[in-house]
């Protein structure tokens, strides 16, 4: 979903490496529970949704599922879950209006530079129904990095993503902590966020 094409292009080389990472069971839990929080037949959104595992199991859930990725590759991969029609879009493209009743943003708000994280959170709660629900999942930590693969990263403390969320007009909610191993093989700290529009 990044635009760093730096970023995009790790992505692009390791769509399948990463399509073969384990999901946490804490992050397996908090999708479980989005869906389960959908009305029947909801409109959700997947944002960022590499290789469309989520956007398969919100199919599989009967809710319709859109998904995004910025990496061809990624879009690729999604497409070959039964019932995701991903799309190639960026965070940019989110123009909707009151379209969603959730938004899935499972580790993909984490490329985007710090500059940029709060009109991405304004464009997310416009795009949500009134009282709908986001999920963000981003790394813990401080500052903006690029990990040892070349993967631009924008860190986060729990009070910070809080803050973001109730400025851009969210009720933050529901959490979980936890740590995991990404693609470059490096263990860091988590969180997944509920907030509602």
């Amino acid at each position: 979903m990044s635009s760093d094409t730096q970023t995009l292009a790790v992505y692009s080389d390791r769509a399948a490496d990463y399509a073969d990472l384990v999901v946490d069971a804490e992050q397996n839990k908090m999708l479980t529970k989005f869906m389960g929080a959908m009305p029947k037949g909801a409109q959700v959104l997947d944002l960022g949704c590499g290789p469309g595992q989520a956007a398969a199991a919100m199919q599989r859930a009967g809710l319709q599922a859109d998904a995004w990725d910025a990496t061809a590759k990624m879009v690729q991969l999604a497409r070959q879950h039964q019932g995701v029609d991903s799309q190639l879009k960026s965070f940019d493209d989110l123009d909707a209006d009151h379209q969603y009743h959730g938004i899935w943003a499972s580790f993909s708000l984490l490329h985007a530079p710090k500059s940029s994280f709060p009109a991405h959170l304004k464009a997310i709660h416009r795009a949500l129904a009134p009282g709908g629900l986001l999920v963000l999942a981003m790394k813990l930590g401080q500052g903006e990095i690029r990990d040892r693969i070349g993967r631009f990263y924008a860190y986060y403390s729990q009070s910070e993503l809080e803050n973001h969320l109730s400025q851009a007009g969210f009720t933050p909610g529901d959490h979980v902590l936890g740590e995991s191993k990404g693609l470059s093989g490096d263990v860091a700290p988590f969180i997944v966020i509920s907030a509602r529009a």
